[in-house]
């Protein structure tokens, strides 16, 4: 379910694409049987896009990445985090528009 400019992270590659990345990392833990986490779809992919300088975007489907959904005790879907070096320091649950995400974004970028 990749959104373009958005890379789909799996338990594997977590460590990699998001704890050691270098810029901030906004993660959408979503699924494929939930409508408001595809209805994220083309507000992440605007994100990725407009931000993508200082934000990295990336997804990260429940079902096949239990180890992780569990290690940050997701439980509804789509639930947003923000990563800055390493450490989760923001958490979202819910579908929200655009502009409302990056006001909410706005203090961790």
């Amino acid at each position: 379910m990749e959104t373009a400019g958005v890379r789909e992270v799996t338990d594997e590659d977590f460590a990699t694409e998001v704890i050691g990345a270098e810029l901030p990392v906004l993660v959408e833990f979503t699924a494929d049987w939930c409508p408001p986490c595809r209805q994220m779809g083309p507000v992440l992919k605007a994100l990725a896009f407009e931000e993508g300088d200082r934000l990295k975007v990336v997804q990260l489907d429940v079902d096949r990445n239990p180890a992780t959904t569990n290690a940050y005790k997701v439980l509804s879907m789509p639930t947003f985090m923000v990563f800055r070096g390493g450490e989760p320091v923001k958490a979202m649950v819910g579908a929200r528009p655009r502009r409302r995400l990056l006001e909410e974004l706005a203090d961790v970028l």
